[in-house]
């Protein structure tokens, strides 16, 4: 299995407050990876894409959820 399969499965199996978790950890990292390419200290180019994707599974696995449950009601 792939890493980005594994991740999408463990983010799948985490509840709400742990992808909230997630996503806070997930931006503050991308905050730095910013701050470092301004300064012109980032060395891994791709690791600013990988966060921004990581976030972007996290926003649509909660809107997922968030519809999931407005259909129940």
């Amino acid at each position: 299995m792939t890493k980005r399969r594994e991740l999408r499965d463990q983010a799948r199996e985490m509840d709400d407050h742990g992808l909230a978790e997630t996503l806070a950890a997930r931006r503050q990292e991308l905050l730095q990876l910013r701050l470092q390419q301004a300064t012109g200290q980032l060395e891994h180019h791709r690791r600013v894409r990988e966060v921004r994707r990581d976030i972007a599974r996290v926003l649509t696995l909660q809107g997922e959820r968030s519809r999931d449950l407005a259909q129940e009601a």
